[in-house]
């Protein structure tokens, strides 16, 4: 119940901010937003399969709840590329897109994403998205840019294509019709195409995007409209967003329950990648957990509201910052603001042709592929490279939510792969320069510092967890057989956690070396460590008097009462202070002398 009354009330950390001059400055941010997003909406719920209302109603609901209960001051919700085309994905299998069905279809997943996302948020799931590479990320996105470009070619061309081909079999149909191009349509998409990115480049300031498509109406207008076999996206509805109700029959919820998932995982790491990206920025702390939260009831009360599944859109947040937002309010006066214009202008969309919408659909494909991280990727890391091209492919060639859950589970491997075998270092005794006693224990990576021939000290730097004990062991062994020491020093200086199977590893290696007579001890292990291994009661079976606070105190107490001293007597090297004095000191050789 706490969690439920912190993640409501979040709106508090910000609204002391709120006053005169925020509000001034959230109101313009607000504007610059209502623009922008009224071209896109149109474009995403085009890319969705939804009709072009849709995607307003979106980008006026799902904003207002994210800005309020989420985490980040700039995030702008609504309706984004990638999720508009996974949900055409998952829907267009069980409905025909623009059909009563497929909006019942397209709400229920709404809805169910908006549920496991507040699931995620209750279960503190927030560092979940950590685990996924920002570089599957940018595969699935360049890999669903083309599935975007591809699915407008017909719109762009003027050619008729069947609904529900394959990457490959829609361009086999592209090239087979191409004799049948209707060269209006294909006019039309090319100029809106070519004004948006001449706008985009000489005049950023503008809204690119809208004045294209103005300028593309009024020529397709001009040359005839539909007696040319241009087509008009029709009279968008002018109202509010109505009510509507997802469908909640057993069977459908069973069928749209695994891509839900997909959208919902996929949804929550635009949001947080995004309000991250941002906050760098701002300097301003992310919740994921609370991120979470928002974006979750955004989605279950969107899809009461006629609005589909949304997340954080990159290109409006940005906007959103640049345009001097302060607080969550700029959101909310974005989507009041686009209410308003939509109830003025709606029914001139009556003008607006597919081709100019197609036209800007294929900008948005083409700024949605990130060449500078992708080359980036190619040339430091082979790793990465595998992980980008493996869901770059999956992505145009399998199921997206399947591309969706290969991406995270590369990342996921990727993630145990670097840590399954984390640096074990040796460390040796060296003498401190001031008092020349060797009272310092330094790395011994060069291999010049002489090494107690009893007594190994490694420090391991990384976690002991499922995924690298087996490599630690290994390492112990190697010390153990290799070398033949049978006392050995674990540092857990740059230990975060041990978790069972780390811990029941080091039990069994402790008993290992107590056979062969020697021993298994550690020195300054973190709090968090110490707790769990006193709480498991691994101390009481490996033995407390092996357990030490520091370095010092460990190599004294070794040294003195646990090492053969008979072997100490003969030994040349003594590279511990203990080493010249009792009872190790006994009859000092003459190349220590």
């Amino acid at each position: 119940m706490h969690f439920f009354t912190q993640y409501l009330f979040s709106f508090l950390t910000w609204w002391p901010k709120v006053n005169r001059q925020t509000l001034r400055a959230d109101l313009l941010a607000g504007l610059t937003g209502a623009v922008i997003v009224l071209p896109q909406g149109v474009a995403f719920a085009t890319i969705a399969g939804l009709p072009p209302e849709y995607g307003l109603y979106t980008a006026m609901i799902t904003p207002i709840i994210a800005a309020i209960f989420g985490s980040s001051w700039h995030l702008i919700s609504g309706p984004t590329t990638a999720i508009s085309i996974v949900i055409f994905s998952a829907v267009s299998s069980h409905a025909d897109p623009g059909s009563k069905e497929f909006i019942e279809y397209a709400l229920t997943i709404t809805f169910l994403a908006g549920v496991y996302q507040l699931v995620f948020a209750f279960a503190r799931l927030g560092v979940l998205v950590n685990f996924v590479s920002h570089t599957v990320v940018i595969g699935f996105t360049a890999g669903a840019a083309l599935l975007i470009a591809t699915s407008q070619m017909k719109q762009v061309l003027g050619i008729d294509i069947p609904r529900g081909e394959s990457f490959i079999g829609t361009w086999i149909n592209i090239f087979q019709h191409l004799p049948n191009i209707n060269g209006f349509v294909f006019l039309i998409a090319m100029l809106t195409l070519a004004i948006a990115m001449l706008i985009k480049k000489w005049r950023p300031s503008l809204p690119n995007m809208l004045i294209a498509l103005i300028i593309g109406s009024a020529i397709a207008v001009l040359m005839g409209g539909e007696s040319r076999g241009i087509k008009f996206v029709g009279e968008i509805p002018a109202h509010l967003p109505p009510f509507s109700s997802p469908d909640f029959s057993l069977q459908t919820i069973k069928q749209l329950a695994p891509q839900a998932f997909a959208v919902a995982l996929l949804g929550l790491i635009e949001a947080v990648s995004i309000s991250r990206a941002i906050a760098s920025k701002s300097h301003q702390r992310i919740d994921g957990n609370q991120e979470f939260f928002g974006q979750g009831l955004s989605n279950v009360i969107g899809s009461f509201f006629s609005s589909y599944a949304g997340s954080g859109s990159f290109t409006r947040s940005g906007v959103n910052y640049t345009a001097g937002a302060q607080t969550p309010f700029s959101a909310i006066f974005a989507a009041v603001l686009l209410a308003l214009i939509v109830l003025l202008v709606a029914p001139l969309t009556a003008y607006l042709p597919v081709a100019a919408m197609g036209g800007i659909i294929l900008l948005v494909s083409y700024n949605l592929i990130d060449q500078k991280h992708i080359r980036k990727i190619i040339q430091t890391s082979k790793a990465e490279t595998s992980i980008l091209l493996t869901t770059f492919f999956a992505t145009l060639f399998l199921e997206l939510e399947f591309a969706i859950y290969l991406g995270v589970l590369l990342s996921l491997v990727l993630f145990l792969a670097r840590t399954s075998t984390p640096d074990v270092v040796t460390l040796a005794p060296d003498r401190d320069p001031e008092t020349g006693k060797h009272t310092l224990v330094r790395e011994n990576s060069a291999k010049d510092l002489k090494e107690c021939p009893q007594l190994k000290i490694l420090r391991v730097d990384m976690s002991i967890y499922f995924g690298s004990s087996t490599h630690i062991q290994n390492t112990l062994h190697d010390v153990s057989e290799k070398q033949g020491i049978k006392h050995i020093l674990l540092i857990g200086s740059a230990v975060n956690f041990v978790d069972l199977t780390g811990a029941e590893m080091l039990e069994q290696e402790s008993d290992r070396l107590k056979a062969k007579g020697g021993g298994l001890y550690f020195a300054e292990l973190k709090k968090k460590v110490n707790s769990f291994i006193h709480q498991g009661h691994f101390d009481e079976h490996i033995g407390a008097e092996y357990f030490f606070s520091a370095k010092k105190e460990a190599i004294h107490r070794i040294t003195t009462t646990v090492l053969d001293h008979r072997q100490c007597h003969e030994c040349p090297l003594r590279v511990f202070e203990e080493c010249y004095h009792p009872p190790l000191l006994g009859t000092k050789p003459d190349s220590a002398a």
